[in-house]
């Protein structure tokens, strides 16, 4: 078994993931700033790590002595970094970059890295995007995520640095927060269950793939310990579903006829995106299976036990 870092450990996917690893026998090293919540994940054998990661220090110490680091933060969110493009680079971009530095010091033998497959391809005419399509991001969020995309090659070809980049979806589940700025499904419930209004960007007709946040981590998991044969994977459910589709699900799962608040798109959402995971599955032989409705129930009581 091989010694992993989660650096993000305490969000909402690593959290998730250092369950995952811990559970398949890896010895999990969890990163992350702790500040005003204990860690979120079960796994009681995991050697925990309180730093910052604008720190250079905190992050040579957390990856000395790891096989894989797995990069799973941002300091920013598709909203933040439209607010503040600048705020994006000078600390998500430019620290990963210290953090790529830090694993060739180290000799890390692999850094997995969490971008984004729900925005970087942009408005494109196709429904259905593969790996290998032109990558059009116009949101600040999308666009740091692929120049990370590019360093992480340039560490590759100059410093002998291995990667492999997953282009994750719109994942959600458990653990995630409510009160945050990104992801209709967490947010919409925390609105039904605080009896809100949820609110609808457009008129319902975008159309997201929507992966749950066990799918994700399971297939992430078949990659590990591996030699993949590209160094990019879609990773999503492969099905796509509108605004109002959600919306819809969660009716029918919280027995609730919310309201809805109609706001404008942002210029910088994309219309439609689904993820082609054809690559994926068909080298590791891992895909989703949890339903869209499935997934909403299980995200729903959830959240509804930590609210009561």
């Amino acid at each position: 078994m091989a010694r992993v870092a989660v650096i993000g450990a305490n969000g909402f996917i690593g959290s998730h993931l250092v369950d995952a690893l811990s559970g398949a026998g890896h010895q999990v090293r969890a990163f992350d700033r702790y500040s005003s919540r204990q860690p979120t994940f079960l796994a009681r054998d995991t050697e925990i790590v309180r730093g910052e990661f604008l720190s250079r220090a905190d992050l040579d110490s957390v990856v000395e002595g790891m096989d894989y680091v797995f990069h799973f933060l941002s300091t920013t969110t598709p909203a933040t970094a439209a607010a503040d493009p600048t705020l994006d680079v000078r600390t998500n971009l430019a620290q990963t970059i210290e953090l790529l530095e830090a694993c060739v010091h180290a000799g890390v033998r692999r850094v997995f890295y969490a971008s984004t497959g729900g925005a970087i391809y942009g408005n494109q005419e196709q429904l259905r995007f593969r790996e290998s399509d032109p990558t059009y991001p116009v949101s600040p969020y999308a666009i740091g995520k692929l120049a990370v995309e590019h360093y992480l090659r340039f560490f590759s070809v100059v410093h002998g640095l291995p990667s492999t980049v997953f282009r994750i979806s719109n994942p959600y589940g458990t653990r995630q927060h409510p009160y945050g700025q990104q992801g209709l499904i967490p947010i919409a419930i925390g609105k039904i269950l605080r009896g809100e209004p949820v609110v609808q960007l457009g008129d319902g007709s975008m159309v997201r793939d929507y992966l749950y946040v066990e799918d994700l981590v399971g297939m992430i998991l078949s990659a590990v310990d591996r030699e993949p044969k590209f160094d990019v994977y879609n990773l999503g459910s492969g099905e796509g579903y509108t605004v109002t589709d959600v919306l819809n699900a969660l009716r029918d799962v919280s027995g609730i006829d919310f309201e809805i608040d109609v706001r404008p798109v942002p210029p910088t959402f994309v219309d439609h995106v689904v993820l082609d995971v054809d690559r994926f599955t068909g080298e590791f032989d891992s895909r989703a299976t949890t339903s869209l409705v499935s997934g909403i129930r299980a995200t729903f009581d959830h959240m509804k036990a930590g609210v009561a």
